[in-house]
Parts: structure tokens; sequence; C-alpha cells
């Protein structure tokens, strides 16, 4: 299993961008202070409010606004859904930091969620 921990500027945001894009809660593993998504099967995220977040990090914990500390990537099966859950994101509150990336067989678009943290959604048709 992995986990990604991310800390947030606001829960409730959180829960309806992530919870918008039709991603599963995992209610078990969520409450008041934390929301546990399941990305894909063995891959959880954790979003937790900043101060939480903080408590446990074993350094200071940049704004991903302003700083981008790691980029995550969630693989489409088709640049549709690319494009499909890219929409979704805007939608919901995120940005688009950069053009799309089609190249090579690799299609890209690269989307920040509310809090600013980097999400790659990636298609590659597998010449690459």
């Amino acid at each position: 299993m992995v986990v990604v921990n991310l800390p947030t500027h606001d829960l409730d945001r959180a829960r309806r961008f992530w919870g918008g894009l039709g991603f599963g809660v995992d209610a078990r593993s969520s409450d008041a202070r934390t929301l546990a998504v399941r990305l894909a099967p063995g891959v959880v995220l954790v979003v937790l409010p900043r101060p939480c977040f903080a408590a446990h990090a074993p350094h200071p914990v940049p704004d991903a606004r302003g700083a981008t500390q790691v980029m995550m990537c969630l693989a489409a099966g088709s640049r549709h859904e690319v494009n499909t859950l890219a929409a979704l994101a805007l939608a919901l509150g995120g940005t688009e930091p950069r053009p799309a990336f089609d190249d090579q067989g690799t299609y890209a678009r690269t989307v920040a969620d509310p809090d600013g943290h980097v999400w790659e959604l990636l298609h590659t048709d597998g010449t690459c």
C-alpha cells in the first residue's frame, strides 16, 4: 500500500474537491480532522489540516501554492479520461498551471488542487 499525506488549508474544501472528482472516500479512515481518499487499489491519499500535518513533519511545511515539493501523477486510460478529469478538477476549484503536453504517445495535463498540490494527469499509448 502507498499512502500519500498532504496538508490542506481547508478540509471541507478538500472533501468537496476529491469527492467531486469521483474518488472514493474511505469512511473508516476519515473523520472530522482527516480525509482518506482511495486513488487506486493500494493507493490512498490522506489529507490533513496544516497544523496536524506540520505536527508530524520533520521539516517546515511549505505552502504548495508557492513551492513545488512533489508532483504526483494519476494515470488515465485515455486522452478523453485525462481531459474529463482535468475539466472536473478545474470546475471544482483547481487550476492548470501549464499547458497540456502531447508528444510521442504521451498526453498529460497538469492541474493543481485548491491547496496548490500539483497532479499530473497522464495517458501514454505505451510507445515511450
